[in-house]
C-alpha cells in the first residue's frame, strides 16, 4: 500500500496536459500575439522618446538650460528606462507563454497541477499559476 507522500510523488512526475481544444489555443495564441505586438510597439515608441531626450540634451548649452529642468529630464529618462525594461520582461513572459502553447502545457498550474481557469487566462494569458496558488503566494 502506497504511502501520502509516495502518490504525491507519483502524480507530481507524470507529465500534466492542458485539456484545451486546438480552437481556445488558437484564440490565446492570437491574444497573447496581439499583446506582445501591443508592448513591443510600446518599447518602440519608449526607445525612440529616450534617444529623442537624449539628442535634446547634447543640443542645449548650460546657458540656455536650467539644472532643475536638467535634473527632471533625468528622472524623466531613467523614468522611461525602467518602463523598457519591465516591458521587455513582460515580453519575456508572452514568449514563454507561446512555447507552452507549442508544447502542450499551456493552462496548467505550475504549483497544483491543475488546469487554470479560462477566466484568469483571459485576464492574464501568460500566467504561469492558478488564482489560488497565486492568492497562497500572497498569503505567505
Amino acid at each position: 500500500m502506497a504511502t501520502e507522500e509516495q502518490k504525491t510523488n507519483e502524480s507530481s512526475t507524470t507529465a500534466k496536459v492542458a485539456t484545451f481544444d486546438s480552437a481556445q489555443l488558437e484564440h490565446f495564441r492570437t491574444l497573447i500575439e496581439q499583446k506582445r505586438k501591443s508592448a513591443s510597439d510600446d518599447v518602440s515608441r519608449m526607445r525612440s522618446q529616450l534617444e529623442d531626450a537624449r539628442e535634446q540634451a547634447e543640443n542645449d548649452t548650460a546657458y540656455s538650460y536650467h539644472m532643475a529642468d536638467a535634473g527632471t529630464d533625468a528622472m524623466e529618462r531613467e523614468k522611461l528606462y525602467l518602463m523598457v525594461a519591465r516591458e521587455q520582461k513582460y515580453i519575456g513572459y508572452l514568449d514563454r507563454a507561446l512555447e507552452r502553447i507549442e508544447n502542450g502545457t499551456y493552462g496548467i498550474c505550475k504549483v497544483t497541477g491543475k488546469q487554470i481557469a479560462m477566466e484568469r487566462l483571459e485576464s492574464v494569458p501568460h500566467t504561469e499559476i492558478s488564482i489560488e496558488a497565486k492568492l497562497a503566494q500572497k498569503g505567505k
